[in-house]
């Protein structure tokens, strides 16, 4: 069993340089997937990534939405799709199975609905309850300004790093750092993640 991030970036097409984001995206792609093999950027926009983990693929998800909105103006629709894989290709867009169909799928119904993340599994049940909370999720997530994605993305690549050591690296102080990690709801979204990973653990 594995986990498909299928994505494509909202309104990149009226980004004056679009190698800013393009530059992101490979980036959090890399982070998440030091092997290209199981991620690739197609159609200029969009995007694919298989996450080995599925417990992981939520948080990854919130990471590669953190390094996009980092751009002011930008931001990104998700699709999780976790099932099978049948066939390993020579990159992940020729690889094919249950997950892939289910993110492939979800994200052409994102576009419909203009709903940012969603998740599809084989079972109706749990999709039904997470795909509720990404909703309510989404409220403040779609609302990050460019120095709360900045934040949220720092503290997943830094997960034990103390407030006033994410404030070096950003040139703020700890009451600032801890003001911004508040309004980007971050420890909501780490309950949120612990919640997947539960519902995800009956799907094995």
């Amino acid at each position: 069993m594995t986990s498909v991030i299928t994505g494509d970036i909202i309104k990149s097409r009226g980004q004056i340089s679009p190698e800013i984001w393009i530059k992101a995206l490979k980036d959090a792609l890399s982070y998440l997937s030091n092997d290209k093999v199981y991620w690739e950027i197609y159609r200029g926009d969009s995007f694919q990534i298989e996450i080995k983990d599925i417990h992981s693929s939520f948080i990854a998800a919130v990471y590669i939405k953190a390094c996009i909105k980092s751009i002011h103006g930008l931001d990104v629709r998700l699709a999780i799709g976790i099932g099978n894989k049948t066939y390993e290709g020579e990159n992940v867009t020729e690889s094919n199975g249950e997950a892939f169909i289910f993110s492939g799928e979800t994200l052409e119904t994102l576009k419909k609905e203009k709903q940012n993340l969603r998740i599809k599994t084989n079972n109706n049940e749990i999709d039904e309850a997470l795909n509720l909370y990404f909703k309510l999720a989404l409220i403040s997530m779609d609302s990050w300004t460019v120095n709360l994605a900045e934040i949220v993305k720092l503290s997943i690549e830094k997960p034990k790093a103390l407030q006033s050591e994410l404030g070096e690296l950003t040139g703020i102080n700890q009451n600032a750092v801890s003001t911004r990690q508040k309004r980007a709801h971050l420890d909501e979204i780490k309950e949120l993640d612990l919640m997947y990973r539960k519902k995800i653990n009956a799907l094995i």
